[in-house]
């Protein structure tokens, strides 16, 4: 548990401070949600959570956060404007001092909510939205209009500022954090480890290059697939390529990646695995962790916690990722704490995993060293948690 003392310095004893996000299901936003109603509950405030339930509604449960059964998931605008009017009586019977919005359609509701009430109105841009047209601009345009805008990367920060000027004196970047009493080697028994192998069909003394994300388009589920293809040309055997993560309904998007497996002849080595429940167990059973993501990711929680976990990374070096991952040029070559290629690019991805299998034990060793400690220093979950408990406290005060 986070220590009550440092939190109650920030004087939110008392205080209710309300989040609302569309699910509680998977997901970087969604674990962001109960760290914070964790701290909050240390010191001694309530943490509420409006959203329509998940997987991991328990959790925060089990934290001491509140879960507040409502229908923040819709999209619809008359169910919208609704919902304000039921947000209103929610925060006025649970005394609510401030809201804070983590997704956009919900945070639409919450920022009418919030001007009808009078309460400090909080949101946390946590990726990076399409805004292709003037109307989606707009839409996506209320995730800066909190009285804080908390940016979760520097790279988020600017996009902001960039598209949102009006926002630009509001917003505080203030990183994801990693708990560090989960994603520590020491602490994961190697029967969780084994556990995992077994899970996934992994053979005896096969060695494992892990993707643990949602199965959308973006995430780079078909690079990995074209390396996979190209490692194995080379002649590389005894990796297993797991694809770890949630279909999320995206049923032709899995059916073309189950084709593209098969047409590569990769259906022994390459596999779906469905929803991971036990993460820090999954890095530590990995030899490579890859993030071939296609677009910029906003943060990449992923490759923060597997380098906490000292395996490895190879990341695509667009985003917030030079923020995260030491590579060169940044670092020199001795410096580095993972890999970063080029997005899309199949062969600088094989490339890098060739290497990262081939590292010796001892430089292996010396990355694990760098990484973790690189985590340890910036990324902390303890961190993360202290700097929002005083933006909220600076709203309140």
């Amino acid at each position: 548990m986070p220590s009550s003392a440092a939190a109650s310095r920030h004087g939110l004893t008392g205080r209710v401070i309300l989040q609302i996000i569309p699910e509680l299901d998977a997901g970087g936003a969604e674990r962001s949600v109960i760290e914070m109603a964790e701290v909050l509950v240390a010191a001694g405030a309530r943490a509420p959570v409006a959203c329509l339930g998940g997987r991991m509604v328990p959790e925060l449960q089990a934290h001491g956060g509140e879960f507040l059964p409502f229908p923040a998931h819709t999209k619809n605008p008359f169910s919208m404007a609704r919902n304000v009017g039921r947000l209103c009586a929610l925060i006025r019977e649970h005394r609510v001092d401030l809201i804070h919005a983590r997704s956009r359609a919900p945070a639409w509701v919450a920022l009418a909510a919030a001007r009808r009430t009078g309460i400090p109105f909080v949101t946390t841009y946590h990726g990076s939205y399409a805004d292709t047209s003037a109307p989606k601009r707009f839409y996506n345009s209320v995730m800066a209009r909190g009285d804080r805008v908390i940016a979760n990367s520097v790279f988020t920060q600017r996009a902001i500022q960039a598209v949102y000027p009006f926002a630009a004196a509001r917003v505080t970047v203030i990183h994801d954090g990693t708990d560090l009493r989960q994603f520590t080697p020491s602490l994961v028994a190697p029967s969780r480890v084994a556990a995992m192998r077994a899970a996934w069909g992994v053979e005896t003394g096969q060695r494992i290059v892990l993707l643990a994300a949602r199965l959308t388009s973006w995430k780079g589920h078909r690079v990995l697939i074209e390396a996979a293809r190209l490692l194995r040309a080379r002649g590389l055997s005894g990796i297993a390529f797991i694809m770890a993560g949630d279909a999320q309904g995206r049923s032709g998007y899995v059916a073309e990646l189950d084709q593209l497996i098969a047409a590569a002849g990769l259906e022994a080595v390459v596999r779906r695995v469905g929803h991971c429940a036990d993460m820090p167990a999954a890095l530590l059973a990995s030899e490579i962790v890859v993030v071939p993501s296609t677009k910029p990711e906003a943060f990449g929680r992923t490759a923060v916690e597997a380098q906490a976990m000292g395996i490895p990374v190879v990341v695509s070096d667009l985003g917030a990722v030079p923020e995260t991952v030491l590579a060169p040029p940044q670092v020199s070559d001795a410096g580095r704490s993972g890999w970063r290629v080029p997005p899309n690019d199949a062969t600088a991805l094989a490339d890098a995993i060739a290497a990262g299998l081939a590292a010796t034990p001892a430089d292996r060793a010396g990355l694990a060293a760098r990484a973790r400690g690189h985590i340890v220093a910036n990324f902390a979950l303890e961190r993360t948690q202290q700097a929002g408990m005083a933006l909220y406290a600076e709203l309140l005060s």
